[in-house]
């Protein structure tokens, strides 16, 4: 049941009070990851995982237009639904031929949005299953919300799972620490730069120190990274 599962979704909204009242009230039922021009979003959709995209047509830098047509040229088969400020016939079909599930017109009603969106997870002929992400010899699986290291189960708090997954999507890119802090707590002003430190800690309590070699390192000056070309001997290793 889509209820009982934490399912992801990919959010490319450029107004930033929008997009965090979107993250705010869809949060308890998905995962999301927000940005705000249409190349980060098509970047991310490219490159990671998700079970559904929310797509706002009026981008700054890259139509909407141009970007769901990117995600299907690139053969991505997510669902695919839009927000637009045009309702016109020829609007709506534009964004279908464009390979669109679906749209909403902007004012819109959350609880509309909500709707929209679990009727195309549960359309068989749009089901999309995010595939495992893999690094080295971790195995983290976004829908079970589950980690493996060389086969043996690693247990995360929500926190630790959501920072580890994040760095483990942006694999061989430094993320600084207020990077974190917004894709996991949401921006918001009741976490601190510390709290991303202790998670970090807890991380590599759990997914290095017990093996051989350190996959977390430290991106001086800049937060942190996953990177398996810089996997260390040393446990606890940290990226110079």
């Amino acid at each position: 049941m889509l209820e009982d599962t934490v399912m992801k979704l990919l959010l490319i909204e450029d107004n930033k009070p929008l997009a965090e009242s979107l993250k705010k009230q869809l949060g308890k039922t998905f995962v999301i990851d927000s940005f705000r021009s249409g190349e980060d979003g098509l970047q991310q959709a490219l490159n990671g995982s998700y079970d559904i995209i929310v797509l706002d047509l009026g981008l700054p830098d890259k139509s909407g237009h141009d970007v769901c047509k990117a995600i299907r040229v690139n053969g991505i088969n997510t669902p695919v639904l839009i927000l637009t400020g045009v309702d016109d016939i020829n609007s709506r079909v534009a964004l279908l031929d464009d390979g669109a599930d679906d749209y909403l017109t902007k004012p819109f009603n959350v609880a509309e949005l909500r709707a929209r969106l679990h009727a195309l997870l549960r359309r068989p002929s749009a089901t999309y299953t995010s595939s495992l992400l893999t690094v080295h010899d971790l195995t983290l699986d976004p829908n079970r919300r589950s980690v493996e290291r060389k086969g043996i189960p690693i247990r995360l708090r929500r926190k630790e799972f959501d920072i580890l997954e994040y760095l483990v999507r942006n694999q061989g890119r430094p993320v600084t620490r207020a990077m974190i802090l917004d894709h996991a707590w949401d921006g918001s002003k009741d976490a601190w730069n510390n709290t991303v430190d202790v998670h970090i800690k807890h991380l590599r309590d759990k997914v290095d120190r017990p093996f051989e070699s350190s996959l977390i390192q430290t991106a001086y000056g800049i937060g942190y990274m996953v990177d398996a070309a810089a996997v260390t001997k040393e446990k606890g290793g940290d990226l110079s």
